[in-house]
């Protein structure tokens, strides 16, 4: 391996993909063990910094899954339930009024990161001078999409999301020549980490763009149902040509654990993803599905949940502008993204440590993020309240 020598008598191992030696630490590993370094002994941490809900699963929920759990375990279908896929594209017209085909343009996953990591390595080509090799991000973004890209070979053209635009992608700010060689756009609404939303008017102009230009959106819209005034719309309300949309129970249901999602859209690329997929795993296990069929039915513990943020993000807000800490887009997500006093957000979030308080600093998520901080709305509103009160007691 480049260079190094294994010692006497002990055999050299075959390469590693240069891509597990070379890359930087993912974000949330370097997060934790600075946090691991910095948070003073006996001290316990109250954790803003990933999106992973305190809150409690429902019970009817949980409910669901334990009288699903058989005595006798079997693998789990590749295509998932037919119930689940009904109960998915049931949602879907509920939430957004679009109609899929559950047969056809519906695939349950374990958690849509499952998803995020394979849709380069499905749809990027690899062989011939006119393959299409290029995915394009707006940045700053949830790091797999650039991770799923880089494994599956791709190369990845990052648009620069910002404070003048609202934090919203504009496909008119990527030049026609990337568009040309284009396999993959990820798109991310209510978005991760600013939580701006793009609305039906700027979604159309990309489904347009994309069946004009021959190239696939994945629409990550895993926060749908995470909204505090008006209800964000999906791509899928502009047509599933050249679309497919990404949804998870994880934020929605309180079910992180549970890793349960799925993916709809145009059949062409869900069928694809099907043949693909006896590669890599299958679906999740069918008492997990039962629990997810239960959860994609009911929408009033959604709203309960979003009541719950609801009284979080009022409670941060007020404090936030007592401090004098300028929150930027956030309309929907349990997120704020506010600038980092001083500027500097690695700095200012090692001193949040210090305090037992954690946060995200925006540099982590990607070019565009330095100068902010990502602050995610999990803990409990008891321990939100503990916090402020940490913050309030010194001068950051």
């Amino acid at each position: 391996m480049s260079g190094r020598r294994a010692p006497a008598g002990v055999s050299t191992p075959g390469p590693l993909n240069p891509l597990l030696e070379g890359r930087r630490e993912y974000p949330f590993v370097t997060l934790d063990r600075k946090r691991r370094e910095l948070v003073p002994p006996g001290i316990e941490a109250i954790d803003f910094s990933i999106g992973d809900p305190r809150e409690r699963t429902p019970a009817f929920i949980r409910e669901a899954l334990k009288g699903a759990v058989p005595e006798v375990s079997s693998y789990p279908s590749i295509s998932g339930q037919p119930e689940l896929r009904a109960a998915c594209a049931a949602w879907i017209e509920r939430r957004f009024g679009a109609r899929v085909d559950p047969a056809t343009q519906v695939l349950p996953v374990n958690g849509t990161k499952e998803a995020v990591f394979l849709m380069a390595l499905a749809v990027v080509g690899r062989e011939g001078g006119e393959a299409r090799r290029t995915v394009v991000i707006p940045s700053p973004a949830y790091p797999v999409y650039e991770s799923g890209a880089r494994f599956a070979g791709a190369e990845v053209f990052f648009s620069p999301l910002g404070s003048e635009d609202g934090w919203r992608f504009d496909p008119d700010r990527v030049p026609d020549e990337v568009w040309e060689r284009t396999a993959l756009l990820w798109l991310n609404t209510p978005h991760n980490p600013t939580g701006a939303v793009v609305d039906r008017t700027a979604l159309q102009r990309v489904a347009e763009r994309a069946r004009r230009s021959c190239f696939w959106v994945a629409s990550d819209e895993a926060y749908a149902d995470v909204y505090f005034e008006t209800a964000p719309p999906s791509l899928l309300e502009c047509g599933a040509e050249n679309v497919i949309a990404l949804h998870t129970l994880s934020k929605r249901s309180a079910m992180t654990g549970y890793r349960s999602g799925f993916m709809a859209g145009d059949p062409r690329l869900i069928e694809a993803l099907r043949r693909f997929r006896p590669n890599v795993g299958v679906a999740t296990p069918e008492f997990v599905q039962r629990a997810a069929i239960a959860a994609w039915s009911d929408d009033a513990h959604a709203a309960q949940q979003r009541a719950l943020y609801a009284a979080k993000r009022r409670l941060l807000l007020e404090a936030f502008g007592r401090l004098g800490w300028q929150v930027e887009a956030s309309q929907a997500t349990f997120y704020l993204w506010a600038r980092a006093p001083g500027g500097d957000d690695v700095a200012f979030v090692e001193r949040l440590m210090r305090l037992g308080v954690l946060a995200t600093p925006g540099s982590f998520l990607g070019r565009g993020g330095e100068g902010y901080v990502r602050w995610a709305l999990v803990p409990t509103l008891e321990r939100c309240r503990e916090a402020l009160e940490r913050l309030a007691a010194r001068d950051l």
